[in-house]
């Protein structure tokens, strides 16, 4: 059935299907929990503006009997996800005006980058090594500098003088290749080169503060630890509470499944609007290279790995770091998102968070298609009711029901009376003066058999109806619908006759 990706709508809890698979998402992160392994679960799930599920489940501290259990505001270690931040700020610095494009070469910060480049071809030097290319996986650049760790205490000089006798892996933009250097390298030009800032200091600023992201940043205080589950390896020994040098903006944060909940809605457009404009979120949502088989992921974006599940986008970003694991995931066409937050290890057997999408996204989906959309009705309604043809062929009565929504409906003698009334009658929802969008009551068949043609009903959903300026009596002539590359859809001055 259609709309196969329905338009996310408000909805009015609780609602049965979802209730449903949220109890089996519960289900799943219950039984995840290993005394040794993985002793600590938090999760949420959210849905545009709201929180759909909250879950917890373990204990924070699997070597103290009387420890409680995690809740939303217990503190991990979120690792890969800090990646996400050095992005937010490209994008910010970009939207501000203070970089000219996301596509700026690195040279044009650092006169001093240099690096060789021998899958390059002819052309010389790394100008394709761009900002973009560097928060989406496809620098080139080496996972981690010549003999260093995530402990490597440098700076961005030595990094530098590191780099100069060291190879790209990979022609910039060629190939997906996951690199920590590439994370904290943007971090550091953006702060120092472009925002005259550290880096720490910006974000905590720029963005948790905006965010209302209390319990998140990046020193291990004495109070943070107060609050964190406590990390362990397989074994179930505690991990050490560890500070990353020079990698730091790669890996080094933490957080709360409360405050990932809060990144996730303004993600997905339903909240901080202040900080990132929609068409900026748009852009950074974005798949940007196909990877080829060899890369964990399909796709790769800013700073996303992307999967698809039921032909759905799932856009990821994974962390582990010694003794915690973390994903934060979302499938922006149906504004949903999932935060799972580990202390242990992740589940080497099964993916947690592509099996809590097996149950959520066609129960999202299908309470979209059954919900009700609420349409609005033109302040003029009379100005748009009447008889309407196509070419003398097809003939369409418009109408205002009793809220005054216009419906139209087909008929005539093209019309194939085997065609339920339903999917021949749709309703015009008022965008701004003379123009509507058609919805089709849903769900409905993405294609249907008319005489002896195949008619995509998914095809004609959502399109436009363009009317023409009122005449003198204030009714439009016609319309048009773009869209469908049909023109000319004309008034007639009543239903006419046809002989049998």
């Amino acid at each position: 059935m259609c709309p196969r990706f329905p338009q996310p709508v408000p909805l009015q809890h609780p609602i049965a299907p979802l209730k449903a698979a949220l109890a089996q998402v519960d289900g799943l992160l219950r039984t995840s929990v290993h005394t040794t392994k993985l002793p600590a679960v938090s999760a949420i799930v959210v849905l545009n503006d709201s929180v759909l599920w909250n879950g917890n489940f373990g204990r924070r501290n699997i070597s103290d009997p009387s420890s409680s259990a995690p809740n939303e505001y217990t503190v991990y270690r979120i690792a890969s996800l800090s990646k996400i931040f050095p992005t937010l700020m490209l994008y910010k610095l970009w939207e501000d005006g203070r970089l000219d494009s996301l596509d700026d070469p690195l040279e044009k910060f650092l006169d001093e980058f240099a690096i060789k480049n021998p899958l390059g071809g002819p052309r010389s030097g790394s100008a394709g090594l761009t900002l973009r290319r560097m928060a989406s996986q496809l620098s080139g650049l080496p996972r981690r500098l010549r003999s260093t760790n995530l402990l490597w205490a440098g700076d961005t000089a030595e990094a530098l003088s590191l780099l100069q006798d060291d190879v790209l892996v990979a022609d910039p933009g060629t190939r997906c290749h996951y690199s920590n250097v590439a994370f904290s390298l943007l971090a550091d030009v953006l702060a120092q080169k472009v925002a005259g800032s550290d880096f720490e200091s910006w974000v905590s600023k720029n963005i948790l503060e905006q965010l209302g992201m209390e319990d998140t940043g990046f020193d291990l205080t004495p109070t943070i630890r107060q609050q964190m589950a406590v990390g362990v390896y397989s074994t179930g020994r505690p991990a050490p509470l560890y500070n990353l040098g020079w990698y730091r903006p790669a890996g080094q944060m933490f957080s709360t499944a409360a405050d990932m909940a809060r990144l996730m809605m303004f993600l997905l457009g339903g909240s901080g609007g202040a900080l990132l404009q929609q068409d900026t979120l748009n852009t950074m949502l974005t798949p940007l290279f196909r990877c080829h088989g060899s890369y964990f992921a399909n796709s790769t974006g800013t700073p996303w790995e992307v999967n698809q599940q039921f032909g759905y986008d799932v856009l990821r970003k994974d962390g582990d770091l010694d003794g915690y694991a973390a994903t934060l995931s979302l499938v922006p066409r149906l504004k949903l998102g999932l935060v799972i937050l580990m202390a242990g290890v992740r589940p080497a057997d099964q993916d947690l968070v592509a099996q809590a999408y097996r149950h959520i996204i066609p129960a999202v989906r299908r309470v979209f298609r059954e919900a009700q959309q609420s349409l609005r009705a033109p302040p003029n309604p009379a100005s748009y009711t009447g008889f309407f043809t196509y070419r003398n062929m097809t003939f369409y009565e418009i109408k205002a029901d009793s809220d005054n929504v216009l419906v139209m409906q087909q008929f005539g003698p093209q019309v194939d009376t085997s065609v339920p009334s339903k999917y021949r009658t749709i309703r015009l929802d008022y965008l701004q003066e003379r123009v509507f969008r058609v919805v089709f009551q849903s769900p409905y068949p993405c294609q249907m058999k008319v005489n002896s043609a195949s008619v995509s009903l998914e095809a004609q959903d959502q399109q436009l109806f363009n009317f023409y300026p009122f005449d003198k009596k204030g009714a439009s002539p016609g319309f048009d619908s773009p869209g469908l590359n049909t023109y000319k859809v004309l008034r007639i001055p009543g239903r006419p006759f046809f002989s049998p």
